[in-house]
């Protein structure tokens, strides 16, 4: 699902649908399926194996992946890809000091995320060396509904738009903890949205909670959030509203003002 803003200034005429299914292949590698067959890959993008196979192939021949002839795996080039986005971005830039600032303040792990159609991608990231690595990185997605980012950002969206995103995502449970009830889940969304904070209490992960915060800009349009990640061992759910909240907010409202 492509973000709003797009689907607003884009229209089909002017797409190049080459395009879309290339960088589709591109997001279609990731942990659980770093080498894929056309095939597979395919199947994972919804199209057909022969188009898969002539774009993997044209991603080759850019230097974006590799081939042995049978499976296909993602090159150094797409790093470039990273490197374009970060530099050129203004929020990651302007919030990686602040990442690091916390981290080594609170020795937890700290992340910039935005809402990207059905999905939260972690922007930005850094991480403190005695503290906790939750297999995250740049470009990582996170579910909208049980983590910390996606709940405070969909507790900043209003009436049609809150309700399209609320009806399309999918309430997967990653644990016992996830919650998965549509009422209880609305009612818990609106409360973040009220007290201007959410929690993920070991919902994605078990022995892991985060705390997040969301950021706005000028206009009051919500451009991303702010989080920090514990182990559950280190801090309770109480302990972290109770030390992190207050040092989040005092990096929320500085990070306001030079949105401004």
């Amino acid at each position: 699902m492509p973000s709003s803003s797009s689907t607003l200034l884009v229209q089909p005429k002017d797409q190049i649908g080459g395009l879309l299914k290339g960088l589709s292949l591109i997001q279609a590698f990731d942990e659980s399926m770093p080498r894929m067959t056309s095939s597979q890959a395919a199947a994972k993008v919804g199209i057909t194996p022969a188009a898969a196979r002539r774009g993997l192939l044209t991603l080759c021949h850019g230097g974006y992946a590799c081939t042995d002839g049978k499976y296909f795996w993602l090159d150094h080039g797409v790093l470039g890809l990273t490197y374009a986005y970060a530099t050129s971005t203004r929020l990651p830039m302007l919030l990686q000091p602040t990442l690091d600032a916390l981290s080594e303040r609170t020795r937890e792990s700290a992340s910039l995320a935005v809402l990207h159609g059905l999905d939260v991608l972690v922007a930005a990231r850094s991480t403190a060396r005695k503290s906790l690595t939750v297999g995250l990185g740049v470009g990582s997605r996170l579910p909208l509904h049980c983590s910390a980012t996606g709940r405070v950002l969909l507790g900043t969206r209003l009436g049609k738009d809150f309700e399209s995103l609320f009806k399309a995502m999918s309430l997967q449970r990653y644990t016992s903890h996830t919650v998965t009830d549509p009422v209880r889940l609305r009612r818990l969304i609106h409360q973040c949205a009220e007290q201007g904070y959410a929690m993920n209490n070991e919902e994605m992960e078990i022995g892991v909670r985060s705390i997040a915060v969301p950021l706005y800009n000028v206009a009051g349009t919500a451009v991303g959030a702010l989080s920090l990640s514990s182990r559950a061992d280190r801090m309770t759910a109480s302990e972290m509203k109770e030390q992190l909240l207050p040092v989040m907010i005092r990096s929320q409202s500085w990070v306001q003002r030079q949105l401004s």
